[in-house]
């Protein structure tokens, strides 16, 4: 080959080079500029506060959990077949629904049913001011315990919308945030049957249970629920039972995790 020729080479060859060189320098700037924002996410994550979701229980118990903020038309019926299965159950009411059905706050308390807040006028949570989510969820504890005579300890944040300020005002107010690992769907109107498919197969011990007091076709499958979970050994719990209150770690599901106390010293 001449000399020609390998000068040629030569130079198509330095022009790889450089070419390869600048690309590896522009992907490390690029891969350096990226590291902060990969950092910050993380960190966002490992300071993320979580509501609780469900507990870790060995027992094989259930909670039941009715959002009421809208209709109430269900609402005698729901009584009706909770006592018929002996079940007590916890009942998320809005403020402003507390206030317009005042006698089904009551009989829900007679029976023996637990009234939680589910905030005074159901609005998104963490697009409030830390001042208005404390009026929000005041509100609402005042309504049900001028008809029940007991203040709320529980929360439950509409459309399950939540933010760590949320989480930190509800410890302020020595309150539990309280979200669900198993959602009926229900306030979709599928049909009973597939209600009872989908709450069926995905409780487990701890679990606690999303259903609406106004939903179509609850009351149609709730009978249903309850024997089938009974005949798995299930008992239920009211979710102010189910949760723990101390001694306790919360994973990144949201499961609370009972942690015995330190043994003392000998």
């Amino acid at each position: 080959m001449s000399d020609k020729h390998y000068r040629i080479l030569n130079k198509r060859q330095a022009a790889l080079l450089l070419a390869g060189l600048f690309l590896a320098a522009v992907l490390l700037i690029i891969a350096a500029a990226a590291v902060p924002y990969a950092y910050a996410s993380l960190t966002a994550q490992a300071n993320r506060r979580l509501p609780i979701y469900c507990t870790d229980r060995a027992d094989k118990v259930v909670s039941l959990t009715f959002d009421a903020a809208w209709g109430d038309e269900d609402t005698p019926e729901l009584i009706r077949i909770l006592e018929e299965y002996d079940v007590k159950a916890t009942f998320f009411t809005v403020g402003e629904w507390v206030e317009r059905c005042s006698d089904s706050v009551l009989a829900l308390s007679e029976a023996g049913h637990e009234i939680m807040n589910h905030s005074d006028t159901h609005p998104h949570m963490p697009q409030l001011s830390r001042e208005r989510m404390i009026q929000e969820i005041n509100a609402c504890n005042d309504r049900i315990e001028a008809i029940t005579g007991i203040k709320p300890i529980l929360f439950r944040a509409p459309y399950g919308d939540y933010s760590n300020a949320l989480i930190e005002t509800t410890d302020e107010l020595n309150m539990y945030c309280i979200q669900w690992d198993v959602d009926s769907l229900d306030w979709k109107d599928p049909p009973p049957a597939d209600i009872v498919k989908r709450v069926t197969s995905q409780v487990a011990s701890g679990s606690i249970v999303l259903f609406h007091n106004a939903a179509k076709n609850t009351p149609a499958a709730l009978p249903q629920i309850i024997e089938n979970l009974k005949a798995q050994g299930y008992t239920f719990l009211k979710a102010s039972d189910m949760i723990y209150y101390q001694d306790y770690t919360l994973n990144h599901e949201g499961r609370q995790i009972a942690v015995p106390p330190p043994k003392d010293a000998v």
